[in-house]
């Protein structure tokens, strides 16, 4: 199985690029006042640091999406990655499923399913212990639901 670094480091960026709509225009305000933030507060933030560390925690992110979204590498797994001492089943069932769902469409569904059912619950259980708001906690999740569906879809469909 070979791994797509130009797909994942397309998709790292999709999270900037979300973000920007995401906590810019459409939920900037309710964002900051969810926080306490007011701009001048954010404008002294040292961007250089916090883009460049976005981009690369995004690329450990799509990096390890590949693994949940493409199917064959669960099989290559199971072999251990050793394809030439794998037996005749692996090899049939990589002639029958192969590439049936590297999709956009598949990716953007395990994509989702990870956001509502994993990255939803942790910001959830985190926002409640730190007495956070709902808004605070679905304007994040949102994000995080919308960027796992964009980056399943670019790792997955990204042949």
């Amino acid at each position: 199985m070979e791994i797509n670094f130009l797909a994942i480091i397309v998709a790292s960026f999709s999270t900037l690029l979300v973000g920007f709509v995401w906590y810019g225009p459409l939920f900037g305000k309710i964002w900051m006042k969810e926080n306490g933030f007011v701009e001048e507060e954010l404008k002294q933030g040292n961007m250089l640091k916090i883009f460049g560390l976005t981009l690369l925690f995004s690329f450990f992110i799509a990096f390890m999406m590949q693994f949940m979204v493409i199917h064959e590498f669960g099989a290559f797994g199971m072999i251990n990655g050793a394809e030439e001492s794998a037996l005749p089943s692996y090899k049939a069932f990589m002639d029958d499923y192969a590439g049936k769902f590297r999709t956009f469409s598949h990716g953007a569904l395990h994509g989702t399913m990870m956001g509502l059912l994993f990255v939803f619950p942790l910001i959830g259980i985190n926002g409640l212990f730190e007495r956070k708001s709902w808004k605070y906690i679905l304007i994040h999740s949102g994000y995080w639901i919308i960027c796992l569906a964009i980056i399943g879809a670019i790792v997955c469909g990204w042949k």
